[in-house]
This record gives structure tokens, sequence and C-alpha cells, in this order.
């Protein structure tokens, strides 16, 4: 009879015993499963809204004045700034090594207009990146979607008595009022907004931007190493980091990922324990049939060979169906955890390695057991009966 036919009659004649580690070592693959699945999917949702939550890197033209400040630009009067940067420089900023960080790019041109013979902030925009990136803006209409609509700050709208689908004349040209921008207690609520290539036409600033905005979620590099790479990649500018922000996020995301990979260390341990005292508890039980084994002529690695079969098939088969209930497990909770949709994605490396981790912990937990029924002689089992 071969060791493969003796280890699977084994576990089938001591049923329990096998289901005990069998029941043991699947719950303990399917909580780290679990816990790595949610901590993947998670860390990717919060690195998707954190990503587009807001600007943390703010690009201006050097300058030497100071006065009224809006995103880091200096106001005077009805001078904007002494300079500008050309927004065709904004292509450097896809070759710095760390172009996977930068979420979105922003671009803004800022001036003074005149509207009904007073003086506005008239702020250009490029209308699907920057409603993109501040979620938090809520518009009473609809936002920027031809080139002469325009949406109004409300403090704004209310000097100059605009309301939704009104004409409104900024430095000569006719725009629609396309929407509202709802209080937001900062100075956008002292804006007119309007596209981007617009603007630049009113304004007298064609191809020019005042400020550049970046969503950048520095996770796996320092956020200096982005502000280094972007003021290289633009000279002429000054490059700030909102510092604290990045640094927090990338904090609560370490340390999420370190409670997860701690618990599921934890349980590992208990697992290789658990297999541990019931390869050991069978060991015991056997002692009679490892004696007459040993004494029909079955060598050491042949007793070895056979405890390891028995741990490595069970661990095999807990380490399959612990993935299995540890997938349903994270569909089950990530609606209770994530509002909207499950962003679940099926994880091939997580899988191989549940299986396989399952495996190893279950041959490592049985190997001393196995080398000392291995070491039994034949004459001290027999003397047991």
């Amino acid at each position: 009879m071969r060791l493969e036919h003796i280890a699977l009659h084994n576990l089938r004649r001591r049923k329990g015993r096998a289901v005990f580690l069998l029941a043991g070592l699947m719950i303990g693959v399917a909580t780290v499963v679990t816990l790595l699945s949610l901590s993947e999917t998670l860390q990717q949702r919060a690195m998707h809204e954190l990503e587009n939550y807001g600007a943390n890197i703010i690009i201006t033209p050097q300058t030497d004045q100071l006065a009224l400040n809006y995103g880091g630009v200096q106001l005077g009067g009805v001078n904007l700034i002494e300079q500008e940067i050309p927004q065709a420089q904004l292509a450097a900023i896809d070759d710095i090594p760390n172009r996977r960080n930068v979420a979105a790019i922003a671009p803004k041109v800022l001036g003074v207009a005149s509207v009904a013979e007073q003086r506005v902030l008239l702020m250009g925009v490029d209308p699907k990146v920057e409603f993109g990136l501040k979620k938090w803006w809520s518009v009473e209409g609809h936002s920027l979607q031809e080139s002469d609509d325009l949406v109004a700050g409300r403090v704004a709208a209310e000097r100059l008595g605009l309301g939704v689908g009104d004409r409104v004349a900024v430095n000569g040209r006719e725009f629609t009022v396309a929407g509202l921008l709802a209080e937001t207690g900062s100075q956008d609520d002292q804006l007119l907004i309007v596209p981007l290539s617009t603007a630049q036409q009113v304004l007298g600033k064609p191809g020019m931007v005042s400020l550049i905005e970046i969503a950048a979620l520095c996770h796996d590099c320092p956020v200096e190493d982005m502000v280094n790479q972007l003021s290289q990649a633009l000279p002429g500018t000054e490059v700030q980091a909102v510092q604290q922000v990045v640094k927090t996020r990338m904090h609560a995301l370490a340390q999420f990922e370190i409670f997860a990979w701690g618990v599921a260390a934890t349980v590992i341990v208990i697992g290789a324990l658990l297999v541990f005292v019931t390869m050991m508890g069978s060991i015991r039980e056997r002692t009679r049939e490892i004696g007459v084994f040993r004494a029909i002529g079955y060598r050491r690695s042949h007793v070895l060979r056979l405890v390891l079969l028995e741990a490595g098939a069970v661990s095999a088969l807990a380490g399959v169906c612990g993935y299995l209930i540890g997938v349903g497990a994270t569909l089950g909770a990530l609606p209770l955890l994530v509002d909207g949709h499950a962003m679940w994605h099926w994880n091939p490396m997580l899988a191989v390695a549940a299986v396989a981790s399952a495996v190893a912990v279950g041959l490592c937990a049985a190997l001393q057991p196995a080398l000392r029924a291995s070491r039994l002689e034949p004459s001290e089992a027999l003397r047991a009966l």
C-alpha cells in the first residue's frame, strides 16, 4: 500500500480530528484573507478619495508682491502678478520620476475683470479637473459646459445681483450664468469662474496660467522629493506642499496596513499552534500503529513522510476553503464599511499565497511531531501495547 493511500485512509478513519484540524486552519486562513483583502480594498478606496479630495501642492510664479492672496497668488490692486507660467510648461510634470503620484493637475488663470463698472476676480479653470478636484463645491444649476458659461461665487453673485440663466458682460464679453456656487466660507465665494481658455482671452493672457494646483498622494515617497522634482521641472516657479495633510494621509494608510499584518501574523501563529497540538495528540494515539509500521520494515523517512502527507493534505484543503470563505466575508463586509458599490478585485497572488501559506504553516507545525514519530523504535512502540 502506498504512503498516500495510508495517509488518506487515516484521515478518513479519524474524521473528527481531521475536521477539527481543517476547521482551525480554515478559520485562520479565512481571517487572514479577509483582513488583507479588506485592507487592500479600503486602502485603494482611501487613496482614490484622498487623491481627489483637493490640492496639496501649489505651484506659483516667483514674485515679491504681498497683498490680497488667493491660493498663494499675491494680488495688488488691478495687477495680478509680474509674470505668469506658460501653460506649455505643464507637460514637464509628466516627466518627473514620481508622476504616478500625481492624481490631478488643475491650472488656473486669475485676473481682475470689470462687470457693470465693478471690479471682480475672474478665474479660469479646466472644468472637468477643477470640479472633480473640489468635491465640496455644490453648484445650483450646472457647472461649466460651454465656452461662454460662468459660475459665480455666492458673495460675488449677491453683490452683482446674478441669478442662474442671467446674461452678464465681463470685460465686454457676454456670458451666461450657468450656476451659482454654494457658500464655501473661502475666497471661492468672491470669484467668477469661467473655462480656462475663455478666461485667458478675456484677461489678455493667452497660453498663460497664474497658478497650478496639484492633488498628489505621496504614499511611497517623501513629500520633499515631489517638491524638488516639480521645482526642477518648472524653473522660475515656487512649489509649496501642504506637508501636514500629505504626511497625515501617509501615516494613516501605513498604520492601517501594519494593523492588518499584525492581526494576520497573530492568526497564523495561533493556527500553527493548533496544528502542532493536534498532530502531537495524533502521534501519541498512534504509537502502536507507528510501531507496527516500523516492525514490518518502514524506515524513519517513511513515517516522517506519512505524518507530513496527512498534515499537508489537510492544510491544502484548509487553504482553499479558507480563501473562498475569506473572499465571501470580504464581499459581505465591504457594503457595511464602504458607501456605494464594493470595489473588490481578485488578486491571484493572494489566492496562491493563502494556499501556500496554509500548507507551509501546517508542514512546519507538524514537522516536530513527525520527527518524534519517526524516532520511535519498534520495540518501544510495541511495549506501549
